[in-house]
């Protein structure tokens, strides 16, 4: 159930208690180990997501996974989303919270996907060229490689995507073709 205001709003009162308690980086690594465990675990999304498991069942098996592998003040802050019956939200809570360290750190997103796998000297060209641009940031590059691209590139910088594929290419001409309104004629 993706409701955008309320994970902001969840992740800025917990972004600002940490910062306050001087352990942002702790709950940043936190929220990682959270958001790893959601994207590779379809059955923990599953529990959080079912209306037959209740609440308390839901916020024991959430402390037995997180049980001494988090802050305490992230483990407060769990206890007190089952208590508001807010669970099912965790992965998009930690999702933004992410995106406001990421905010109050100065750190860009930049991810790179390609058909074959990048040359280090590559990385380094195309991060120079995104530092240029903010130079007071840091980046935080992630590289993807899909082969379905053919060739070429796409480049995503927070939320915008520079698609230069020749997958993209090929879909172009293609619908260029699907639009043609001169073969209408002909027949």
């Amino acid at each position: 159930m993706n409701n955008p205001r309320l994970a902001t709003r969840y992740a800025k009162s917990i972004i600002g208690l940490a910062v306050e308690q001087k352990q942002v980086d702790e709950v940043y690594n936190d929220m990682r180990f959270i958001l790893r465990i959601c994207k590779s675990n379809p059955d923990f999304l599953a529990v959080l997501r079912s209306p037959i498991i209740k609440p308390t069942a839901k916020g024991k098996i959430i402390e037995a996974i997180i049980k001494d592998r988090v802050n305490v003040l992230t483990s407060s802050f769990i206890k007190l989303l089952v208590a508001k019956t807010r669970e099912l939200n965790l992965p998009e809570i930690a999702e933004a919270f992410v995106d406001q360290y990421n905010i109050l750190k100065k750190i860009r997103k930049v991810k790179i996907i390609t058909a074959v796998a990048m040359s280090d000297d590559l990385k380094a060209s195309i991060l120079s060229k995104v530092i240029a641009d903010t130079p007071l940031e840091r980046i935080d590059l992630e590289t993807v490689v899909k082969p379905e691209l053919i060739g070429g590139f796409i480049l995503e910088i927070e939320g915008k995507a520079l698609d230069v594929s020749i997958l993209r290419d090929l879909k172009d001409v293609r619908m260029q073709f699907l639009n043609n309104d001169y073969l209408h004629r002909i027949r």
